[in-house]
């Protein structure tokens, strides 16, 4: 079996490990697409209309003989709405002809082999270099991929120290490059509470929190996360897979039954 190798806190290598199956899975991109559909769509909020909304008019057809049409118009006299059509969908004010339903069921659904099947062609596809200079990472001075640390990097408790560890890891300029990524918002959203976009950077996936995702939050576009809350849309933020992960030793070691697992 492969082997891959292990890097201490000053970017050095310490040991060997065995690479895990699952980094040789040939990645589907079909399946890791569908994948963050579905989870895309739990997130969404159901829209839906007051289902009186357009009929509270008290609008009644006149009939024939009044050489006009037989539609429903506003009972009443002097004011500037009398006599106006209501109610309908073709007039001003009236009711929606199939207006958006809170009932309806938006949240759609993945059986379980291939939502795990997905994840698998994630976590391999984030240890393709191909798939992983196409989402854009800058990996020129990054010893090799998959990435892993050691296991002490899970007890930093400080910023400063967590980003000079992976500065030594060679992942400096793939840092700069997701804090300089940040830009106003093109459109509504940027008076909404939202103004600003920036892009996804690093992923670093642990076994223990010992501290470490506190330290890492400030750090613009890196994520920190459990090999057990470890989900696609980790590792494939917007149905793209390719993100650049650092993976700490006993996250991988755990990987080696990952496929057993139910």
């Amino acid at each position: 079996m492969a082997q891959i190798n292990v890097y201490n806190l000053e970017g050095k290598k310490k040991g060997k490990i065995e690479l895990p199956n699952v980094f040789n899975v040939k990645p589907r991109l079909d399946l890791i697409r569908k994948a963050h559909e579905v989870s895309q769509s739990k997130n969404k909020q159901i829209q839906g209309r007051d289902k009186r909304a357009g009929l509270k008019k008290t609008a009644v057809s006149w009939g024939t003989g009044h050489g006009l049409s037989r539609a429903p118009r506003i009972k009443g006299s002097g004011f500037l709405t009398a006599r106006n059509v209501g109610r309908v969908p073709f007039a001003k004010g009236g009711r929606r002809a199939h207006p958006i339903k809170s009932e309806k069921n938006i949240v759609k659904k993945m059986n379980k082999k291939t939502l795990r099947a997905s994840l698998i062609s994630a976590i391999s596809a984030s240890a393709d270099l191909n798939w992983i200079k196409e989402k854009g990472h800058l990996v020129e001075e990054i010893p090799e991929v998959p990435l892993v640390v050691d296991d002490k990097i899970q007890t930093i408790k400080k910023t400063s120290n967590i980003y000079s560890v992976l500065c030594d890891l060679g992942l400096e300029k793939d840092l700069m490059k997701t804090k300089n990524s940040k830009k106003v918002r093109a459109g509504k959203g940027k008076r909404r509470g939202r103004k600003y976009k920036s892009g996804k950077g690093l992923l670093i996936v642990i076994k223990n929190d010992f501290g470490i995702v506190k330290a890492s939050r400030n750090i613009p576009g890196t994520d920190v996360v459990t090999l057990e809350q470890l989900s696609v849309d980790h590792l494939a933020p917007g149905g793209t897979p390719g993100r650049l992960v650092v993976w700490t030793q006993s996250a991988v070691n755990e990987l080696n039954d990952y496929e057993g697992e139910k």
